[in-house]
């Protein structure tokens, strides 16, 4: 509180030590969050990276996912359905015109595995496009997906 009767050198005493707590929380807060976020991405995936998308076969699919999981937790429901379209679609192009490479080629049970999984993610996200998705549902299907595509990498 400010006293009319104090000086100016003391109001800068009492305020200092706060100003400084403040300053010292905000960085411990900022550096932990960097750290789990670190975390989180490491325990996610161990392969080498470019712009954060995994180089791996099945690195671009994942990225997606990753975002379209983000934004339906962030409620963009819009948002993360016209993500959930975009990776249907990549999918599918990859998957009709990716030629001998394609995992529908190479391994048919585990890109049926994969492709079921990718529905029910899509299905998931888009349940979530007009009111909130179930938190559980999505994230189950999420997981489920990611452990397809590892499986396919």
């Amino acid at each position: 509180m400010w006293c009319l009767n104090a000086t100016k050198g003391d109001d800068m005493t009492r305020i200092r030590p706060r100003l400084t707590a403040l300053f010292v929380s905000g960085v411990i807060a900022l550096t932990l969050s960097s750290a789990m976020a670190r975390s989180a991405v490491a325990q996610e995936t161990h392969q080498p990276q470019t712009a954060g998308v995994d180089n791996t076969k099945m690195g671009p699919y994942r990225a997606l996912a990753r975002l379209t999981y983000a934004a339906a937790q962030k409620g963009d429901g819009a948002g993360a359905a016209q993500l959930a379209k975009i990776l249907e679609r990549v999918w599918d192009k990859a998957e009709d015109y990716g030629g001998d490479t394609a995992l529908s080629k190479t391994n048919p049970g585990l890109f049926k595995q994969a492709d079921k999984a990718m529905d029910d993610f899509m299905t998931a996200v888009q349940a979530g496009a007009k009111t909130p998705a179930d938190a559980a549902k999505l994230k189950a299907a999420y997981n489920a997906y990611l452990e397809k595509l590892q499986l396919a990498d």
